[in-house]
C-alpha cells in the first residue's frame, strides 16, 4: 500500500518536472524560432534595400549615359515632364523592381542637372534614393588655363589648379595640382634647339636641384608641386570655344542683352551695384603719340584707352545674366549679388574682325562668397591698355579665346609705360601666354605691372557665372548623397 502510494506520487513529480522542462523546451524553441526569422527578415530586408540601393544607381549611372549622347534633354527622351519609371532587370531578363528618376535641369545660363533616382524592390519592400549633381566641367574649374605654354617664375605662388595644352615650365610654388596636355616639349626660353635630347618634362621645374631630361622618372617635388603635376592629361578644346561663344549669341538675342557694332571704336559698360549698366559709345581712342610705337611688332598694338564717349543711357542686367557684344567693348564698375557674362566676338569669325575686351579702371566684387561673379569672354584679347589705373584690381574670369590675357609694351616715350599694382581675382583662360609686365636682361620692370598678385576664385568651381565655355563635352559628378 505505501508502496503503492509513493509510485504513485514519484510519478506525479515526473509529470510536472515533464511539463515544466517541457515548457522551458518549447519556450526556448519558440525563441529561437523567433530570434531566427526576425533574423532572416533582417537579413533579407537588408539585402533588398541593397538590391534598392544598386538599382537607384543604376538609375544615375543610366542618365549619365543618356546626357552623354543627348546632352541637352532633361525629358528623359519622352518630351514630357517626369518622373520616368524604369524595370530593372538582371543578367538573366528577370524583373527585379524599378528606378524613378526626377530631374531637375540647369538653371538659365549654368550647367548643373539635378537627378534622383529612386530604386524600389519587385515586391516593394525596400526604397532608396540618391541625389546627384552633374555639370559640364567649365573653365572656371582651372585657376588658369592656356592653350599654349606657360612660365611661372620663381616669385608665382599659385592656389587654384593650373592646365595647359603645351608645357609647363613652374619655378614657384603651386598648391594645387599642375597639368599638360604634351609628354615632353621643347622649352623655347631656353634657346635650345629641337633635338629631342634637349626636350624637358611636359611640366617641369627649374628650382635647384633641376628636374632631370626625359626618358629619366619623374621626381616628385614637393617643394615646388605640393599637390603633385601630371602629363600627359586630356587637353581642354578651346577650337569648341567658338561654338559657346555662338551659343551664347543666339541666347543673348533671345533673352539677353545684344548689342550690334558701334560703327564707332566700340562700346564702354560700367556695371552698377543696383543690378544695372551704363552704356556710352567710344567715339575715339587716346592716340599713341610720336614718342610711342609698337617696339616689338606685337598683333593688335594700340593704347587701348577711351578719348571720348556718348551716353546711351542705363540698362537692366537680363535675366539671364548674359551681355553679348558685337564689337570691342570697355568694362569696369562694381557689381553686388548678381552675376553676369559679357561677351565680344564678331560673326562670322575671322582674325581680323576678331573683338577684344578692356579693362583700364577696377571691376569689383562687393561680396566675395560667390554672390558676385563677373566673365569676361573675349574673342581676341582681354587687355589692360596704356592709360589703366596704376592700381588696378580686376574681380572677374577673364578668357581670350584666341589671343591672350595681358598688357601690350609701352615703351618709356609712351607714358603711363610703368604701373605699380595689379590684383586679379577670378581666373583665367588664355590662347597665348598670359602677362602684365615686361622684364629686362637684369630682371628689372621695363614695361607694365610692378607688383602682380594673382588669386583664383575657390567660389567658381561651384558658382560660376553664366555661359562659360565648357573644357569637356561629358557631364561630371560634382555632389553625390544619399535621400531619403
Amino acid at each position: 500500500m505505501n508502496n503503492f502510494y509513493f509510485s504513485k506520487k514519484c510519478s506525479g513529480y515526473l509529470l510536472i518536472s515533464v511539463l515544466v522542462f517541457g515548457a522551458i523546451g518549447v519556450m526556448i524553441i519558440s525563441g529561437l524560432t523567433g530570434w531566427l526569422l526576425t533574423n532572416w527578415k533582417a537579413v533579407s530586408n537588408l539585402s533588398d534595400r541593397e538590391r534598392a540601393f544598386q538599382m537607384a544607381e543604376a538609375g544615375i549611372d543610366y542618365y549619365r549615359w543618356h546626357l552623354a549622347h543627348a546632352q541637352k534633354d532633361f525629358q528623359d527622351g519622352t518630351g514630357l515632364a517626369g518622373p520616368y519609371l524604369h524595370n530593372f532587370y538582371n543578367n538573366n531578363g528577370e524583373l527585379m523592381g524599378t528606378y524613378e528618376l526626377t530631374i531637375t535641369p540647369p538653371a538659365i545660363g549654368d550647367t548643373i542637372v539635378t537627378i534622383v533616382s529612386r530604386g524600389r524592390t519587385v515586391s516593394n519592400t525596400a526604397t532608396r534614393a540618391i541625389e546627384v549633381k552633374l555639370t559640364l566641367p567649365s573653365v572656371a574649374q582651372y585657376a588658369v588655363v592656356c592653350n599654349s605654354l606657360i612660365r611661372f617664375g620663381e616669385d608665382a605662388e599659385t592656389f587654384g589648379p593650373i592646365f595647359c595644352n603645351g608645357g609647363v615650365r613652374f619655378d614657384g610654388l603651386a598648391h594645387n595640382l599642375v597639368s599638360s596636355a604634351v609628354e615632353k616639349y621643347d622649352d623655347p626660353d631656353h634657346g635650345d634647339d629641337d633635338d629631342d635630347d634637349n626636350y624637358e618634362f611636359g611640366v617641369h621645374t627649374h628650382v635647384f636641384p633641376t628636374d632631370p631630361l626625359p626618358p629619366a622618372s619623374v621626381p616628385t617635388r614637393a617643394d615646388v608641386f605640393m599637390s603633385g603635376r601630371q602629363f600627359p592629361a586630356t587637353p581642354v578644346d578651346f577650337a569648341g570655344f567658338t561654338a559657346d561663344m555662338s551659343d551664347a549669341k543666339t541666347s543673348a538675342q533671345n533673352g539677353g542683352t545684344y548689342l550690334a557694332s558701334s560703327t564707332k571704336s566700340g562700346y564702354n559698360i560700367i556695371l552698377k551695384t543696383n543690378k544695372t549698366f551704363d552704356l556710352q559709345r567710344v567715339d575715339n581712342l587716346v592716340s599713341a603719340g610720336g614718342g610711342c610705337s609698337d617696339e616689338y611688332g606685337e598683333d593688335g598694338w594700340g593704347t587701348w584707352s577711351i578719348k571720348n564717349t556718348t551716353s546711351l543711357g542705363n540698362f537692366p542686367i537680363p535675366a539671364n545674366g548674359l551681355i553679348f557684344v558685337e564689337d570691342d567693348v570697355w568694362v569696369s564698375g562694381q557689381i553686388n549679388n548678381y552675376k553676369v557674362t559679357i561677351v565680344a566676338g564678331a560673326f562670322p569669325e575671322t582674325a581680323a574682325t576678331s573683338k577684344s575686351i578692356t579693362v583700364n579702371s577696377s571691376l569689383l566684387y562687393t561680396n566675395y562668397t560667390g554672390s558676385d561673379q563677373v566673365a569676361l569672354f573675349a574673342q581676341k584679347n582681354v587687355n589692360v591698355g596704356q592709360n589703366s589705373d596704376n592700381d588696378l584690381r580686376i574681380d572677374a574670369t577673364l578668357i581670350a579665346k584666341n589671343g591672350r590675357v595681358g598688357r601690350y609694351y609701352y615703351a618709356l616715350g609712351c607714358g603711363n609705360h610703368n604701373r605699380s599694382n595689379l590684383t586679379l581675382y577670378g581666373m583665367m583662360a588664355t590662347n597665348y601666354r598670359f602677362g602684365f609686365a615686361f622684364m629686362d636682361t637684369n630682371g628689372e620692370i621695363k614695361s607694365g605691372y610692378a607688383n602682380r598678385q594673382i588669386i583664383y576664385d575657390g567660389n567658381l568651381a561651384f558658382s560660376p557665372p553664366p555661359y562659360l565655355p565648357s573644357t569637356r563635352h561629358e557631364y561630371e559628378i560634382i555632389s553625390w548623397r544619399e535621400v531619403r
